[in-house]
C-alpha cells in the first residue's frame, strides 16, 4: 500500500503544462490527496475556472500515479474556495523568477526578473496564458511575463 507522502512526492514532479519549470504542488493547483484502500483521490483547484489546460492537468496526474503502479484514481475538481497566487510555494516563486517570469507579491511593484528593476512598463494586460500580463524594464529593456496576483 502507497502511503499519502508517497503520492505527494510523485505529484511534486509533474510540471504544470503551461509554466514547466513548476510542478503542479508548487504552483498550488494540488490541493488534497485521499487515499482510500486502493484507490487514490486527488483534488484540484484550476488557477482559474476556464483554464484550458485543467484536462491535461488531470491526465498528467493519472499518468504520473499510473506510471507508479496506482491503479485506481480519481482527480476531483474544487473550484471553492478559488485559486490564489498566495497558494505558490515559495520554491515557485524562485523557479518562476530564473525562468523570466515575474512572480506575484501582493502589494508590492511589479520588478523585473532579469535586473529587479521595479522601472518597468505595462504592454499588454494578458500575456502568454490569461494569468500573466506582459511588462518590458525599461532599465534593461527586456519583455518578461509578470504572474497576476489573483
Amino acid at each position: 500500500m502507497v502511503k499519502e507522502s508517497q503520492i505527494w512526492e510523485w505529484l511534486a514532479s509533474v510540471p504544470d503544462p503551461e509554466i514547466p519549470v513548476i510542478s503542479l504542488v508548487d504552483l498550488g493547483v494540488v490541493r488534497r490527496v485521499d487515499l482510500s484502500g486502493e484507490k487514490v483521490r486527488v483534488t484540484i483547484t484550476p488557477t482559474y475556472s476556464g483554464c484550458p489546460a485543467t484536462r491535461m492537468i488531470e491526465q498528467d496526474i493519472i499518468s504520473a500515479l499510473q506510471q507508479r503502479g496506482v491503479g485506481q484514481i480519481d482527480v476531483v475538481r474544487a473550484l471553492s474556495p478559488p485559486w490564489t497566487t498566495e497558494w505558490l510555494s515559495p520554491q515557485a516563486h524562485e523557479k518562476l523568477r530564473k525562468y523570466g517570469i515575474s512572480p506575484p507579491v501582493s502589494g508590492a511593484p511589479v520588478a523585473c526578473p532579469q535586473c529587479s528593476s521595479i522601472h518597468v512598463e505595462k504592454i499588454s494586460q494578458f500575456g502568454s496564458t490569461p494569468c500573466k500580463a506582459s511588462y518590458r524594464c525599461l532599465d534593461c529593456l527586456e519583455p518578461f511575463d509578470h504572474f497576476k496576483c489573483i
